[in-house]
């Protein structure tokens, strides 16, 4: 009885503890993207086009294929993807956990195994790369004018996040779980509760000097600076 007692008081110790921390997590993720980075960014000669975008869950950063700066086909292969379509003008980069991404077509196939390990940084990360023709925009892909200056600090937040291989190029991942236009590669870095995919795209907006949150683990923590 003695240790059933002890046993619960350790149980309700943990259970109470975990609801404190999520209280604070929570609390400090609509706090902290709340507070705007950048306010006045980016004074010089808006040259380059980029754009944000989400899909309600997830921040993409969208930057042209080529332009004076940079060629990213050089590096992002149209061929890794299943239309090859040499049509396209933009090209977007969204970061997040590997397991995620090639694992997890629908929410409706999420593991327990997935979310725990990318929740804690277990699993590896990977870069999503799609392929666009036409940007439209509205409410949920906004466009930013950078200057030229910032655009190269922008391009050398993206390179750094990838894996590369010993010819110093991207590491394309195979996957079929994703769209007509999609291609995946390595990624450095680890997903976490801190550091999630909507993070790794504020971090890019702050690498480049524009506008975005203190912190942020949401898109809405992005797109509220925007909209």
């Amino acid at each position: 009885m003695k240790t059933l007692k002890q046993s619960l008081k350790i149980a309700k110790r943990i259970s109470l503890g975990i609801v404190l921390f999520l209280v604070v997590y929570f609390l400090a993720a609509f706090t902290l993207s709340k507070i705007t980075v950048n306010t006045d960014a980016d004074k010089q000669e808006k040259e380059v086009a980029i754009y944000i975008k989400t899909n309600g869950v997830h921040t993409d950063i969208i930057v042209p294929i080529k332009n004076d700066i940079k060629d990213w086909s050089q590096e992002i292969n149209v061929a890794n993807t299943k239309t090859n379509d040499t049509a396209a003008h933009y090209l977007a980069f969204g970061w997040g956990d590997k397991g995620f991404y090639l694992d997890t077509p629908t929410w409706a196939d999420l593991k327990f195994s997935t979310a725990f390990n990318a929740a804690f940084g277990l699993g590896n990360s990977a870069m999503h790369t799609t392929f666009y023709k036409a940007i439209a925009e509205n409410n949920d892909c906004i466009k930013i004018k950078v200057s030229g200056e910032n655009y190269q600090k922008l391009v050398t937040y993206i390179e750094d996040s990838f894996r590369l291989d010993e010819t110093h190029n991207p590491m394309f991942i195979h996957a079929t779980t994703y769209g007509k236009n999609d291609s995946f590669y390595e990624a450095n870095g680890k997903y976490n509760l801190f550091h999630t995919c909507n993070s790794w795209a504020n971090g890019a907006l702050k690498s480049a000097n524009q506008k975005a949150a203190f912190w942020t683990v949401t898109d809405t923590g992005i797109f509220c600076h925007y909209r």
